[in-house]
């Protein structure tokens, strides 16, 4: 083996790695809602997207293509760029997984090779139009449409079953739920896996393997959705518990509303090629569903720590890239390729490490939100706003409580707590 193919061969484990991350950054995207309302059991419900995810991997190739031949320059590319691009997207999703923070496991990936590049050819390495048209753009316009269409989603089913008893709402639309989830992970099997097959065609190129205008090879798409698949069923508890509890806590109603608004999405965009966030489009349509809905609460604040994570996500992955292909240039040869990758082996490490301080699993990523992880909405008491919109379960649980304290002291106030209760169903 020599020295160049031993390059390459790195370089495409670290493209896998980073789909690996991706698998797990992103699971929340598809299922932390159908988790949240216990439509499904978290473990169920992570193999069940990452089965799909597989699927979803092998149905289109259009965004690999955006990905590897219209966002920077193949003629500059080498693969100490690519090593130091991928560098920088996964620093950045580990380090975003770490904080809980449902950020862009794509434009970490893109900031990263952009970063890169930069560094490597200057502002004429970078294909200008399509980083604005194919990535930049959708970022700007994807949380917003996914917000419109959550809300009015929301607002329709809720119209639609405002008649309808509670309970038989939550038994329906839970398997609505476990369906329209389904979907968002096929979807996001389309989306994201094909990320790192851009980027691992971008590499082939570079490293002459294959000619400049070859599509994507057989053995990448499968090594690709496996990679993602796994790290998918690994699960990225953290990020599902953001989505799933701190932003809105969620009906089933609203579940099913949002998961088949980012599924539509999702779906709309890799059909075009556009590079989208797909963390972008869950999270704007969890917060539509919040919007959408009669009397929920949204956590505002825990929504802003996000939108700040989207603003950086390209410029920090950026640096990370510029930084890591300067730390590979000024070593020299194919040895500072390899001192890059084996920094980022330590720094994954930590942060891994660093990880395991707060444990977040699937025996407790469906605890209540507390008020040290992000404020109370404005204005309102944090106990009440969770009573009026956490699901089923807990809140019969909760007004059966209330009610038996109430009988003690007030059969009048009693009646009243249950009239409320049966309106607050119909909302």
């Amino acid at each position: 083996m020599t020295e160049s193919l031993l390059l390459l061969v790195v370089v495409v484990a670290t493209a896998l790695a980073f789909d690996f991350t991706n698998g797990f950054h992103d699971t929340g995207n598809a299922m932390a809602t159908t988790i949240a309302t216990r439509a499904l059991k978290p473990k169920q419900a992570v193999l069940l997207s990452a089965s799909l995810n597989l699927v979803g991997a092998f149905l289109s190739l259009t965004v690999a293509a955006t990905i590897a031949k219209g966002i920077v320059d193949a003629n500059v590319v080498t693969l100490g760029v690519v090593l130091a691009g991928l560098a920088g997207g996964i620093l950045w999703n580990l380090l975003t997984w770490l904080l809980g923070l449902p950020s862009s496991s794509s434009h970490a990936l893109i900031g990263g090779v952009v970063g890169a590049v930069l560094a490597a050819a200057g502002t004429s390495g970078v294909l200008w139009g399509g980083l604005l048209a194919k990535v930049l753009l959708p970022a700007l316009i994807a949380p917003v449409v996914a917000i419109i269409v959550g809300a009015i989603g929301t607002r329709l089913v809720t119209h639609l079953t405002r008649n309808v008893k509670q309970e038989d709402n939550d038994r329906m639309f839970r398997w609505g739920q476990i369906g329209s989830a389904s979907l968002v992970s096929l979807a996001h099997g389309t989306n994201d896996a094909q990320k790192s097959m851009g980027i691992i065609l971008l590499a082939l190129i570079a490293g002459g393997a294959v000619p400049a205008d070859s599509g994507v090879p057989f053995w990448v798409i499968l090594s690709c959705a496996l990679a993602m698949a796994i790290g998918t069923y690994l699960g990225g508890w953290r990020v599902i518990r953001t989505l799933g509890k701190g932003l809105v806590e969620l009906e089933s109603r609203q579940g099913m509303a949002a998961e088949t608004s980012s599924a539509a999405v999702i779906l709309l965009s890799s059909h075009f090629g556009y590079s989208l966030s797909t963390t972008h489009v869950a999270t704007g349509s969890i917060l539509g569903s919040g919007v959408g809905m009669k009397g929920a609460s949204v956590r505002w604040s825990v929504a802003g720590r996000m939108f700040v994570a989207w603003l950086i996500t390209v410029p920090a992955a950026a640096t990370v890239g510029a930084l890591a292909y300067g730390l590979g240039a000024v070593i020299g040869g194919e040895a500072g390729s390899y001192v890059v990758f084996g920094v980022l082996i330590a720094l994954s490490a930590a942060i891994w490490v660093a990880s395991r301080r707060k444990p977040v699993d699937h025996n407790n990523v469906n605890e209540e939100w507390a008020p040290g992880e992000g404020d109370a909405p404005a204005g309102t008491d944090e106990t009440v706003a969770t009573v009026d919109t956490v699901d089923t379960v807990d809140t019969v649980e909760a007004v059966d409580a209330i009610r038996a304290v109430d009988a003690e002291e007030s059969p009048e106030r009693a009646a009243v707590g249950v009239a409320g209760h049966e309106q607050g169903g119909d909302r």
